[in-house]
């Protein structure tokens, strides 16, 4: 069950429109290394996960996504409110406008939707989890990236939040993936996949 709490996880408070840094940033909402991504990434994973404490770690950590998610679309709303017909012109928005206004709509910087390819399940913990602190670590350099063309503290302040959440997040992960080695056979932790082979441990051998 989900509760939510109305308010956004850190505020976002952004006085100037500037729809041209919404194409930048609109990646980390519909990109593939974005929040959307992330959170529907980690959410499937955790049913296929064996262990309890890492189930609970990608519940708790694809439910921050999805707020990760908000603050975007927030950033997002906020830089392209209120904009005249000629600052959508003149910043490069049209193409998005044409088809979404000022709606929030989940695509790529380079305008590609997005789609389910941007993430994936394997169901084998230790590839999944791999695969997890690799996403963080690209997430994390797409946020370096829009930092480095984000001159507004009003932006970059949320920006840096998010930034490090991401940093926090791959480090979680990294104690996911040791809880699950410690489960597996230290001299092969690939001897079984532990969530599907019946009978898979430390003692398991191939």
């Amino acid at each position: 069950m989900w509760q939510y709490e109305k308010k956004l996880q850190y505020p976002v408070n952004i006085k100037n429109p500037d729809p041209k840094l919404a194409k930048f940033i609109i990646s980390q909402l519909g990109g593939p290394d974005g929040e959307l991504a992330a959170s529907m990434r980690y959410l499937n994973q955790r049913y296929s996960m064996p262990y309890g404490e890492v189930k609970g770690l990608l519940t708790d950590i694809g439910t921050e996504e999805l707020a990760h998610m908000e603050m975007i679309s927030a950033i997002l709303y906020q830089l392209t409110r209120n904009l005249t017909p000629d600052q959508i012109k003149e910043s490069g928005f049209d193409a998005y406008f044409v088809d979404h206004t000022t709606g929030i709509y989940p695509v790529a910087a380079s305008g590609m939707p997005f789609t389910a390819t941007y993430f994936q399940v394997k169901g084998d913990p230790i590839t999944d989890l791999m695969e997890d602190m690799a996403a963080e670590q690209k997430a994390r350099s797409t946020y370096d990236n829009i930092l480095r063309l984000a001159d507004d503290p009003d932006v970059r302040d949320p920006i840096k939040f998010l930034r490090e959440r991401e940093i926090v997040h791959f480090q979680r992960f990294g104690e996911g993936l040791r809880i699950t080695q410690d489960n597996l056979n230290s001299k092969n932790f690939y001897a079984c996949n532990p969530a599907f082979d019946k009978k898979c441990g430390k003692n398991c051998r191939r």
